[in-house]
């Protein structure tokens, strides 16, 4: 079946020159709430980080719908809960 659930909850993510070096990958990844762009404007959600660089954060997240996603966001948009 096809998922027919328009993808606006879908982040926008960063591309790898302004996510830099180095990378940190933790064997866990780290409960977060985060910031997104998306198309529809900026949404708060739930997540984990699962890879950090001094000016980025690597998120594991789900939308609204349950999706999960992948996005690279701007590390003041994080924070830990």
């Amino acid at each position: 079946m096809v998922d027919r659930i328009p993808m606006r909850d879908e982040a926008r993510t960063l591309s790898p020159k302004p996510v830099g070096e180095p990378v940190t990958r933790p064997d866990e990844a780290i409960p977060v709430v985060a910031w997104l762009a998306t198309r529809d404007g900026d949404v708060q959600v739930t997540g984990w980080a699962i890879a950090w660089s001094p000016r980025a954060v690597h998120l594991r997240y789900h939308d609204r719908h349950g999706r999960e996603g992948f996005a690279w966001v701007w590390a003041n948009a994080v924070t830990r809960r």
